[in-house]
């Protein structure tokens, strides 16, 4: 195979694997935050072009962005202090001057890149709209701890029916840090409250945030899914995670309780970063959902599809033996799956024979991309379980290719006579599969 060939084979694969991403983002809505500093620090030039391809793709985008280092900027010119209280900003008349000016400037700069159409890049022959709008109603943050927030506002509500015809006429919705009272006051609002009350409003599919680093372990390792109270386990322990991060991730928390499915955490740093997160397996942050996506439970006929796509690379190569369809239909009560976010991840069969009292393990299969997750063995240990609930004294597998993987187990190597009958006499000669024992 030349080398073209084997990037074009290359590419199909890929081109495959994203597929199912496709179909399932297609119509969706996702509401992306980011900073100022994204603007500031020249990173959005790039990110307008994944931006772009995502809304090719058919995905609803709703763009919330701060302002902060352009706040600050406005304030150095005018030669004024910026005033905090736990983070937050005071935003007096003069923070309430700069704050117009900065939002003013970046928005035309947001739109400005999302509207170009340089040729050999993403953005070539793209036609992008975008809507901007007083969506945002707000109210005063008020006096806190006897500190007066004065211009600082907070989310009253948020025009669903507005932003929804936007998305249903094509266009990408940007909203900034910037509220509105009924009686025409105007408040600077925290970007994490706006991006959250948004996605909440919206019923949006996924809420993203772009941040300086992916959320990390108590050893400071990329932590790429976790559940809601996991992660506020997390915050609530001495960790590496950075003051941004600690911050989206308690919003991200308050999102999946508000009904969001997903919130992402990824790094602006990192070129690409958005995509791959969504259109590959690993990612390239972190993913905060309601509950585990994994979860261990018997097949069901709805199954069998991707029981099938799981075993039938093995089956080519020899490691596992051929089944039909038809035979998997007949057959499915026998097995179990392990789904992780609707995928079948991995499976495995339990055939008791009473009469012996022993159980064949068979067809245990792992998505490659899984084989670290430690699947095999829950799928091992949950058929180990059912075969000695069953009655069941000795647990049997046929294998040609994983036999150290099985003695590492507790199995012990047999011979074809450890095999109960019927099976002893299917025994395929010609494959010569080791016969391996364990005592339940």
């Amino acid at each position: 195979m030349n080398s073209k060939s084997q990037i074009d084979t290359r590419f199909v694969s890929w081109f495959r694997s994203v597929a199912p991403y496709f179909h399932a983002f297609r119509g969706k809505t996702f509401v992306v935050a980011f900073g100022g500093e994204v603007v500031a620090d020249g990173k959005f030039v790039v990110l307008a072009h994944d931006i772009n391809l995502l809304r090719a793709a058919g995905i609803r985008l709703v763009l919330v962005h701060g302002s902060r280092p352009q706040i600050e900027v406005q304030l150095k010119q005018r030669r004024a202090k910026p005033h905090y209280k736990d983070g937050i900003r005071i935003t007096n008349k003069v923070a309430l001057e700069c704050v117009k000016e900065a939002v003013g400037l970046l928005r035309v700069e947001i739109d400005a890149l999302l509207s170009q159409g340089l040729p050999n890049s993403p953005m070539a022959g793209a036609a992008i709209n975008t809507v901007s709008g007083n969506f945002i109603t707000a109210q005063p943050y008020g006096v806190r701890d006897g500190v007066d927030f004065e211009h600082t506002g907070m989310v009253r509500k948020v025009d669903v029916a507005a932003i929804n015809g936007c998305l249903d006429a094509d266009n990408i919705v940007i909203i900034s840090n910037v509220g509105y009272s009924p009686t025409g006051e105007v408040f600077n609002l925290i970007l994490e409250d706006v991006a959250v009350a948004t996605a909440k409003a919206l019923g949006a599919d996924k809420l993203i945030f772009l941040t300086d680093e992916p959320v990390r372990d108590t050893n400071g390792e990329p932590i790429t899914e976790l559940a809601a109270d996991e992660a506020e386990n997390l915050l609530a322990e001495e960790n590496a995670l950075t003051a941004d991060t600690r911050l989206f991730l308690a919003h991200a928390i308050e999102a999946i309780h508000g009904g969001v499915p997903r919130a992402h955490l990824i790094s602006h740093q990192v070129d690409g970063a958005l995509l791959i997160e969504l259109y590959t397996h690993d990612g390239s942050g972190s993913m905060v959902t309601a509950k585990t996506l994994e979860r261990l439970r018997p097949a069901k006929i709805d199954d069998v599809g991707g029981i099938l796509q799981l075993i039938e690379p093995l089956e080519a190569d020899g490691t596992l033996v051929y089944r039909s369809r038809e035979l998997l239909e007949n057959e499915i009560r026998r097995f179990y799956v392990i789904e992780h976010d609707k995928l079948i991840a991995a499976c495995a069969a339990l055939y008791p024979f009473p009469k012996g009292k022993t159980a064949e393990l068979a067809a245990l299969a792992v998505r490659p991309e899984f084989r670290r997750a430690g699947y095999g063995e829950r799928l091992l240990s949950a058929l180990s379980a059912d075969a000695k609930k069953r009655g069941m004294r000795k647990l049997v597998v046929l294998t040609t290719q994983t036999t150290h993987w099985f003695i590492e187990r507790g199995f012990a190597l047999g011979n074809v006579s450890s095999l109960p009958e019927p099976k002893r006499s299917l025994y395929n000669w010609q494959r010569r599969s080791k016969v391996l024992v364990k005592l339940l």
